[in-house]
Protein backbone atom coordinates (compact mmCIF):
# COMPACT_ATOMS: atom_id res chain seq x y z
CA UNK A 1 0.00 0.00 0.00
CA UNK A 2 2.99 2.22 0.67
CA UNK A 3 4.23 2.12 -2.46
CA UNK A 4 0.86 2.54 -3.98
CA UNK A 5 0.79 5.70 -2.44
CA UNK A 6 4.10 7.18 -3.42
CA UNK A 7 3.30 6.37 -7.15
CA UNK A 8 0.15 8.18 -6.14
CA UNK A 9 1.75 11.46 -5.65
CA UNK A 10 4.91 10.91 -8.21
CA UNK A 11 3.76 13.57 -11.05
CA UNK A 12 2.89 16.55 -8.00
CA UNK A 13 6.15 18.06 -6.99
CA UNK A 14 5.06 21.27 -9.22
CA UNK A 15 2.31 22.02 -7.73
CA UNK A 16 3.65 21.80 -4.53
CA UNK A 17 7.01 23.63 -5.01
CA UNK A 18 4.81 26.48 -6.61
CA UNK A 19 2.35 26.61 -3.32
CA UNK A 20 2.80 30.11 -2.24
CA UNK A 21 3.86 31.65 0.67
CA UNK A 22 2.47 31.07 4.08
CA UNK A 23 0.85 27.67 3.81
CA UNK A 24 1.60 24.51 5.58
CA UNK A 25 4.50 22.63 4.03
CA UNK A 26 3.07 18.89 3.09
CA UNK A 27 4.49 16.15 5.33
CA UNK A 28 4.37 12.41 4.21
CA UNK A 29 4.94 11.20 1.53
CA UNK A 30 4.43 14.56 -0.49
CA UNK A 31 7.07 16.32 1.28
CA UNK A 32 9.50 13.67 -0.04
CA UNK A 33 8.26 13.83 -3.28
CA UNK A 34 8.74 18.08 -3.10
CA UNK A 35 12.05 18.10 -1.35
CA UNK A 36 13.75 15.04 -4.22
CA UNK A 37 11.75 17.42 -7.18
CA UNK A 38 13.90 20.55 -5.80
CA UNK A 39 16.90 18.56 -5.57
CA UNK A 40 16.96 17.71 -8.59
CA UNK A 41 16.48 21.22 -10.21
CA UNK A 42 19.39 22.19 -8.14
CA UNK A 43 22.01 19.77 -9.32
CA UNK A 44 21.43 20.36 -13.02
CA UNK A 45 25.20 20.65 -13.83
CA UNK A 46 26.44 23.91 -15.26
CA UNK A 47 27.58 21.90 -18.22
CA UNK A 48 23.99 21.35 -19.71
CA UNK A 49 23.20 24.85 -19.30
CA UNK A 50 25.95 25.60 -21.29
CA UNK A 51 25.30 23.74 -24.28
CA UNK A 52 21.37 24.52 -24.39
CA UNK A 53 22.72 27.85 -24.89
CA UNK A 54 25.00 26.69 -27.37
CA UNK A 55 22.40 25.25 -29.33
CA UNK A 56 20.42 28.08 -28.62
CA UNK A 57 22.90 30.40 -30.42
CA UNK A 58 24.28 27.45 -33.19
CA UNK A 59 21.70 29.02 -35.95
CA UNK A 60 23.23 32.54 -35.93
CA UNK A 61 26.56 30.94 -36.24
CA UNK A 62 25.35 28.36 -39.04
CA UNK A 63 23.92 31.65 -40.82
CA UNK A 64 27.19 33.33 -40.38
CA UNK A 65 29.45 30.78 -42.06
CA UNK A 66 27.28 30.33 -44.62
CA UNK A 67 27.49 34.16 -44.98
CA UNK A 68 31.34 34.43 -44.75
CA UNK A 69 31.34 30.93 -47.54
CA UNK A 70 29.62 32.90 -50.40
CA UNK A 71 31.33 35.92 -49.90
CA UNK A 72 34.95 34.77 -49.72
CA UNK A 73 34.81 33.35 -53.48
CA UNK A 74 33.22 36.88 -54.32
CA UNK A 75 35.92 38.97 -53.06
CA UNK A 76 38.61 36.13 -54.36
CA UNK A 77 37.03 36.41 -57.80
CA UNK A 78 37.11 40.32 -58.13
CA UNK A 79 40.87 40.15 -56.63
CA UNK A 80 41.51 37.67 -60.12
CA UNK A 81 39.81 39.98 -62.68
CA UNK A 82 42.73 42.51 -61.30
CA UNK A 83 46.15 42.71 -62.77
CA UNK A 84 48.75 42.67 -60.08
CA UNK A 85 49.86 45.67 -61.29
CA UNK A 86 46.38 47.23 -60.77
CA UNK A 87 46.05 46.03 -57.38
CA UNK A 88 49.36 47.54 -56.11
CA UNK A 89 48.30 50.79 -58.32
CA UNK A 90 45.03 50.75 -56.32
CA UNK A 91 46.43 50.32 -52.95
CA UNK A 92 49.11 53.35 -53.74
CA UNK A 93 46.19 55.43 -54.73
CA UNK A 94 44.55 55.16 -51.35
CA UNK A 95 47.59 55.40 -49.21
CA UNK A 96 48.68 58.50 -51.24
CA UNK A 97 44.61 59.87 -50.34
CA UNK A 98 45.83 60.20 -46.90
CA UNK A 99 49.09 62.03 -47.09
CA UNK A 100 48.98 65.76 -46.40
CA UNK A 101 48.31 67.86 -49.39
CA UNK A 102 48.50 65.36 -51.99
CA UNK A 103 44.22 65.17 -52.40
CA UNK A 104 44.41 68.28 -53.92
CA UNK A 105 47.21 67.26 -56.25
CA UNK A 106 45.86 64.24 -56.94
CA UNK A 107 42.07 66.20 -57.69
CA UNK A 108 44.13 68.97 -59.93
CA UNK A 109 42.83 69.79 -63.61
CA UNK A 110 44.10 67.88 -66.64
CA UNK A 111 45.66 65.26 -63.72
CA UNK A 112 47.27 62.32 -66.03
CA UNK A 113 48.96 59.22 -64.06
CA UNK A 114 50.72 56.30 -65.26
CA UNK A 115 54.25 54.12 -65.74
CA UNK A 116 57.39 56.14 -66.33
CA UNK A 117 60.12 54.34 -67.89
CA UNK A 118 63.09 55.03 -70.74
CA UNK A 119 63.64 53.63 -73.72
CA UNK A 120 66.87 54.77 -75.55
CA UNK A 121 67.06 58.14 -74.60
CA UNK A 122 63.33 59.07 -73.92
CA UNK A 123 61.91 59.42 -71.09
CA UNK A 124 58.12 57.90 -71.88
CA UNK A 125 55.39 56.83 -69.93
CA UNK A 126 52.05 54.91 -70.56
CA UNK A 127 48.80 54.49 -68.89
CA UNK A 128 47.83 52.31 -66.49
CA UNK A 129 44.94 50.61 -68.11
CA UNK A 130 47.72 50.11 -70.56
CA UNK A 131 49.65 47.73 -69.17
CA UNK A 132 48.78 44.73 -67.64
CA UNK A 133 52.26 44.01 -65.50
CA UNK A 134 55.77 44.41 -65.08
CA UNK A 135 58.16 41.46 -65.12
CA UNK A 136 61.97 40.97 -65.34
CA UNK A 137 63.49 39.36 -68.29
CA UNK A 138 62.01 36.24 -68.92
CA UNK A 139 63.69 33.17 -70.36
CA UNK A 140 63.32 33.31 -74.49
CA UNK A 141 62.92 30.81 -76.82
CA UNK A 142 63.81 31.95 -80.52
CA UNK A 143 61.29 31.61 -83.19
CA UNK A 144 63.14 31.11 -86.45
CA UNK A 145 61.90 33.16 -89.24
CA UNK A 146 60.78 36.13 -87.08
CA UNK A 147 61.44 39.87 -87.34
CA UNK A 148 64.66 40.67 -85.85
CA UNK A 149 62.83 42.51 -83.01
CA UNK A 150 60.73 39.40 -82.31
CA UNK A 151 63.10 38.06 -79.40
CA UNK A 152 61.31 34.90 -78.96
CA UNK A 153 58.10 33.25 -77.15
CA UNK A 154 58.70 32.74 -73.15
CA UNK A 155 56.14 30.98 -70.87
CA UNK A 156 54.56 33.29 -68.39
CA UNK A 157 52.81 31.38 -66.14
CA UNK A 158 51.70 28.81 -68.72
CA UNK A 159 50.96 31.23 -71.49
CA UNK A 160 53.13 31.61 -74.12
CA UNK A 161 53.70 35.41 -74.53
CA UNK A 162 55.95 36.86 -77.66
CA UNK A 163 58.91 39.45 -76.37
CA UNK A 164 59.13 42.19 -78.49
CA UNK A 165 62.65 44.07 -78.19
CA UNK A 166 60.86 47.85 -78.47
CA UNK A 167 63.96 49.58 -78.64
CA UNK A 168 64.82 47.73 -82.22
CA UNK A 169 61.48 48.03 -83.28
CA UNK A 170 61.32 51.56 -82.81
CA UNK A 171 64.51 52.56 -83.66
CA UNK A 172 66.68 49.58 -85.58
CA UNK A 173 68.89 49.17 -83.00
CA UNK A 174 69.30 46.37 -80.83
CA UNK A 175 68.55 46.25 -76.89
CA UNK A 176 71.85 45.21 -75.36
CA UNK A 177 69.80 42.91 -72.40
CA UNK A 178 71.11 43.55 -68.87
CA UNK A 179 70.15 41.48 -66.08
CA UNK A 180 67.96 44.64 -64.67
CA UNK A 181 66.00 44.29 -67.56
CA UNK A 182 62.64 44.89 -67.81
CA UNK A 183 59.14 44.15 -69.80
CA UNK A 184 55.71 45.47 -69.90
CA UNK A 185 53.68 43.08 -70.23
CA UNK A 186 50.72 44.62 -72.67
CA UNK A 187 47.42 43.17 -73.61
CA UNK A 188 46.35 42.81 -77.32
CA UNK A 189 43.77 41.20 -79.45
CA UNK A 190 44.48 37.29 -79.38
CA UNK A 191 46.82 37.41 -76.56
CA UNK A 192 49.20 39.28 -74.22
CA UNK A 193 52.87 40.81 -75.36
CA UNK A 194 55.74 41.86 -73.76
CA UNK A 195 57.91 44.34 -74.50
CA UNK A 196 61.28 44.96 -73.03
CA UNK A 197 62.18 48.42 -71.25
CA UNK A 198 65.35 50.39 -70.73
CA UNK A 199 64.75 51.59 -67.62
CA UNK A 200 62.16 51.34 -65.34
CA UNK A 201 60.87 54.13 -63.27
CA UNK A 202 58.08 53.61 -61.60
CA UNK A 203 55.05 56.03 -60.91
CA UNK A 204 54.57 59.61 -62.32
CA UNK A 205 51.93 61.89 -62.47
CA UNK A 206 51.39 64.90 -64.64
CA UNK A 207 49.15 68.36 -64.40
CA UNK A 208 47.61 70.42 -67.17
CA UNK A 209 50.09 73.25 -66.82
CA UNK A 210 53.31 70.67 -67.66
CA UNK A 211 52.05 70.22 -70.74
CA UNK A 212 54.70 70.97 -73.77
CA UNK A 213 54.66 70.27 -77.23
CA UNK A 214 55.23 66.54 -78.09
CA UNK A 215 56.34 67.13 -81.73
CA UNK A 216 59.20 68.72 -80.36
CA UNK A 217 60.38 66.06 -78.34
CA UNK A 218 60.20 62.82 -80.33
CA UNK A 219 61.13 61.94 -84.19
CA UNK A 220 60.81 58.89 -86.47
CA UNK A 221 58.55 56.27 -85.67
CA UNK A 222 58.00 57.49 -81.92
CA UNK A 223 55.78 60.00 -83.08
CA UNK A 224 53.20 57.86 -84.17
CA UNK A 225 52.72 56.65 -80.53
CA UNK A 226 52.89 60.03 -78.75
CA UNK A 227 50.88 63.08 -78.93
CA UNK A 228 51.26 64.05 -75.51
CA UNK A 229 54.25 65.17 -73.39
CA UNK A 230 55.17 66.96 -70.30
CA UNK A 231 57.90 68.96 -68.50
CA UNK A 232 58.97 68.29 -64.62
CA UNK A 233 61.98 69.28 -63.29
CA UNK A 234 63.59 69.90 -65.96
CA UNK A 235 62.95 66.61 -67.91
CA UNK A 236 60.55 65.52 -70.75
CA UNK A 237 58.32 62.99 -70.59
CA UNK A 238 56.31 61.65 -73.90
CA UNK A 239 52.98 59.65 -73.09
CA UNK A 240 53.57 56.42 -75.00
CA UNK A 241 50.36 54.89 -76.57
CA UNK A 242 51.11 51.02 -76.06
CA UNK A 243 47.46 50.61 -77.32
CA UNK A 244 48.17 51.94 -80.66
CA UNK A 245 51.33 50.23 -80.70
CA UNK A 246 49.49 46.84 -80.50
CA UNK A 247 47.33 47.79 -83.41
CA UNK A 248 49.81 48.77 -85.64
CA UNK A 249 49.90 45.76 -88.53
CA UNK A 250 53.22 45.51 -88.72
CA UNK A 251 53.70 44.66 -84.87
CA UNK A 252 50.79 42.00 -85.27
CA UNK A 253 51.73 40.31 -87.14
CA UNK A 254 54.57 39.37 -85.98
CA UNK A 255 53.56 39.51 -82.09
CA UNK A 256 50.29 38.11 -82.43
Amino acid sequence: MAKRNKHKHKGQPQAVASAPAGTVPPSGPDAVVAHGAQEASQDVPPAQSQEAASASDAPAVEQHEQHEQRVEPARRLALRQLSPFLILAEYEARSLAHVVGLPEQLDAPGLWRGVAYRIGRYRLASGFDEVVEILPMPALTHVPGAQPWLLGVANIRGSLLPVVDLKQFLEGERTVLHERQRVLVVRQPGGDVAVTIDELYGQRSFVESQAIDASALVQGRYAHFVDRAYRMQDQDWGVFSLERLVRTPEFRQAAA
